[in-house]
């Protein structure tokens, strides 16, 4: 049996729900419904539709901060969201395309267009879904932002290099990313951004590349994390530690004394006592020769 396409409605007045149900549905689409914003967010926490029909303005959270939300979700931001707004209310389209919206539909509703819309939208999501889902099973780190460097979405292997990125960060990111695709030339050689990216008590350093054109305003990177803090990462994201405890550990498996670790990373051996204190909890070893076996092993099995 072929699955039908499941589409939320979001608004909160009655005669309007019973009007789109009933359209939608012999439109043999199935159809969800909420009444306000933060019903619509608890349901899309409990089932994944394939398109949203938005009413703009809704009392407590609207529907413009409604989808800004929904976009900000990674494994729902790519879900299309159609706004329905009042016939005079054009401030209102642009809001809601500014908030992550595909389209609008204004009220009186015409239904013939309204579902004419949603075939058309709910298509493309399904082109676009399968082609970011091709990416992800072949283990790429590629993201893509719109023209002012905001992340759009990005793969699951980029996911992970980006996990934990603070709002502030988050914003310098962007400035960079869209820096960077204004300065490459198409065709010429591939030009990189490398961002220092806070990470517990050290950095990590990420490098992106402009690769192309996705789509109208969607721009297409690859990233990736240099050699140099390769290894600290492996051992990091391994073995549960903060930045600084791998890069701890990393030096005593390369056999080095406290007092030179201290002098490469800059801090005094009783701090690196310390954190190798921490290590040696959290890796439940009792000395230096255990807690860098385990670290050699670890890189081994992921060289």
């Amino acid at each position: 049996m072929k699955r039908r396409d499941m589409i939320l409605v979001v608004d909160d007045t009655p005669d309007t729900l019973g009007f789109l149900t009933e359209a939608i549905e012999q439109a043999d689409l199935t159809v969800l419904v909420a009444v306000d914003g933060e019903s619509a967010l608890d349901l899309v926490g409990q089932i994944t539709p394939d398109l949203v029909l938005m009413d703009a303005v809704m009392p407590g959270l609207d529907g413009f901060e409604t989808c800004r939300r929904l976009k900000q979700i990674p494994h729902l931001s790519h879900i299309p969201v159609i706004f329905m707004t009042g016939l005079s209310d054009t401030e209102h389209v642009v809001k809601g395309l500014e908030a992550g919206g595909v389209d609008y539909v204004t009220k009186p509703i015409v239904v013939d267009e309204l579902i004419a819309r949603i075939r058309v939208h709910l298509t493309n999501a399904r082109v676009a879904y399968a082609a970011r889902a091709a990416l992800d099973a072949t283990g790429r780190f590629l993201l893509a932002t719109d023209g002012e460097g905001r992340l759009l979405w990005c793969t699951p292997q980029a996911e992970r290099l980006l996990a934990g990125l603070p709002p502030d960060a988050a914003s310098g990111l962007a400035a960079g990313l869209a820096g960077l695709r204004r300065t490459s030339s198409p065709g010429g050689s591939a030009e990189t951004y490398t961002a220092e990216l806070p990470d517990g008590e050290g950095v990590r350093r990420l490098e992106f590349t402009y690769l192309s054109p996705a789509n109208p305003d969607e721009y297409l990177f690859r990233l990736s994390e240099p050699t140099a803090g390769r290894q600290e990462a492996v051992l990091r994201d391994a073995l549960g530690l903060t930045a600084r405890e791998a890069e701890v550990l990393l030096w005593i498996a390369n056999g080095k004394p406290n007092r030179d670790i201290g002098e490469i990373l800059g801090i005094s051996p009783r701090t690196v006592n310390k954190h190798l204190e921490q290590v040696f909890t959290k890796l439940g070893v009792e000395n230096r020769a255990s807690a860098a076996a385990l670290a050699i092993r670890t890189l081994a099995a992921r060289a």
